[in-house]
C-alpha cells in the first residue's frame, strides 16, 4: 500500500526507527528564509540520520526552495509567516510548506519566453524523478500546505 507518507506505515517489531518523527518549524515571509529553511532541512535529514542518498537529498532541497520561495513571492501580503514541515516516516520523506493565502496555485507550463512560474512544475518533476508525489491542500484556516514526499531509498540500511 502506498501511502505517500501521508500516514503509519508498517513498523519494525522492536518500534519506530531512528530518523522517524515531524518536524516543524515558522519563518517570516521573506527572502532570506529561503537559505534558512534550506538549511534547516538539510541539516535535520543528516542530523537525523535519514536514509537518503545524496542526490534525494539535494532534490529534496531544491523542492524546500521553491516552495519557500513561492510561499515568499505568493502569499506574504496575506500571509506574513509561513510554516515548514519534515515528517519522516519508515518509508517516505514528505516536506511541505504552509501559508494562509488562500489561492491553490497550479503547475504551469513551461514558457520558454519567461523567467519564472515554473516553480511548481519543477517540484512536481523532482517528487516523480524519484517515484515521489505532491499535491496542494486547503487547510482548515482557509490557507494552503503544498507537499512532496518521497520514497526512502537507502543506499543501505543503518
Amino acid at each position: 500500500m502506498e501511502n505517500h507518507g501521508r500516514g503509519p506505515a508498517p513498523r519494525p517489531a522492536d518500534g519506530p526507527l531512528p530518523y522517524e518523527g515531524v518536524w516543524r518549524f515558522t519563518a517570516s515571509a521573506v527572502d532570506a528564509s529561503v537559505p534558512q529553511a534550506r538549511h534547516a532541512v538539510r541539516d535535520l535529514l543528516y542530523r537525523q540520520g535519514v536514509p537518503l542518498v545524496d542526490d534525494q537529498v539535494h532534490g529534496l532541497l531544491l523542492i524546500v526552495s521553491e516552495l519557500v520561495t513561492n510561499a515568499v513571492r505568493h502569499a506574504a501580503l496575506l500571509s506574513p509567516m509561513l510554516a515548514v514541515e519534515v515528517a519522516v516516516g519508515a518509508e517516505w520523506v514528505r516536506v511541505s510548506v504552509e501559508d494562509n493565502h488562500p489561492y491553490r496555485p497550479t503547475a504551469l507550463e513551461a514558457d520558454h519566453g519567461q523567467t519564472g512560474g515554473r516553480g511548481l512544475l519543477l517540484v512536481r518533476e523532482v517528487a516523480r524523478e524519484w517515484g515521489g508525489v505532491c499535491d496542494v491542500e486547503h487547510t482548515a484556516s482557509g490557507g494552503k500546505v503544498i507537499w512532496a514526499a518521497l520514497p526512502l531509498r537507502p543506499a543501505h540500511v543503518p
